[in-house]
């Protein structure tokens, strides 16, 4: 028995087609991704306030602002009224952060780094030994805030 060829091929896929599916199922996990960093962010930075909200405590002095950044990103400006206290001396001896610390338990610590990822880190280190310590995001927003800016 003879079978007789097909006048065209048989689709074994969807419409779409392979390449379709696959850029699909990374396209929602690019989404998810994005999402949940944004949402970890939120939750895992702990209180936030906006730059004004920050300019206006530092003004009225019960609050501390520093910026978090490594030194070699302060070559490129940072908050006017800021102590400049790495994340990275923090987190090891803390030979700039001490005195600030001993000095200032009373205040507000008002944090800020690059995006606001390493300024919530900072804030939660600082929360868990009970400082009272807030993130005020990234650089650019203190910039685009119209704040006082200067160059260390």
């Amino acid at each position: 028995m003879q079978t007789a060829a097909l006048p065209h091929p048989v689709r074994l896929t969807r419409p779409g087609g392979p390449c379709h599916d696959d850029f699909v199922k990374t396209l929602v996990i690019v989404v998810v991704i994005v999402v949940l960093f944004v949402l970890a962010r939120r939750l895992l930075g702990g209180p936030s306030v906006s730059p004004s909200e920050a300019a206006q405590r530092v003004q009225d002095g019960s609050a501390i602002l520093v910026d978090v950044r490594e030194p070699a990103e302060w070559q490129g400006g940072v908050a006017g009224p800021a102590l400049l206290l790495s994340l990275g001396d923090l987190r090891g001896k803390r030979d700039a952060w001490r005195p600030v610390l001993d000095a200032n338990r009373d205040k507000e610590f008002i944090l800020y780094c690059a995006s606001g990822t390493r300024s919530g880190i900072a804030a939660g280190i600082l929360r868990k030994e009970g400082f009272n310590a807030v993130n005020a995001g990234g650089f650019g927003s203190w910039r685009a805030a119209g704040l006082p800016v200067r160059q260390p």
